[in-house]
């Protein structure tokens, strides 16, 4: 039986964006960033709502 990974952690997020691990804690941490914390010290991403938030990010208007 297969299991389907529903999350990424912070070390994957930041390996798929190609940033430092503190800057993708800093990510998880800011308004709109689909981090969800579990417990008092893990932090998990949806993975469907990473991609969304990637989506997202790519086809805003640039400030």
């Amino acid at each position: 039986m297969t299991i389907e990974r529903k999350t990424y952690n912070v070390p994957e997020i930041a390996t798929m964006l190609g940033i430092s691990r503190p800057a993708a804690y800093d990510l998880c941490a800011s308004e709109g960033f689909p981090a969800i914390r579990v417990g008092e010290r893990r932090i998990v991403v949806p993975c469907e709502a990473f991609d969304r938030w990637m989506i997202e990010a790519a086809t805003a208007p640039k400030q």
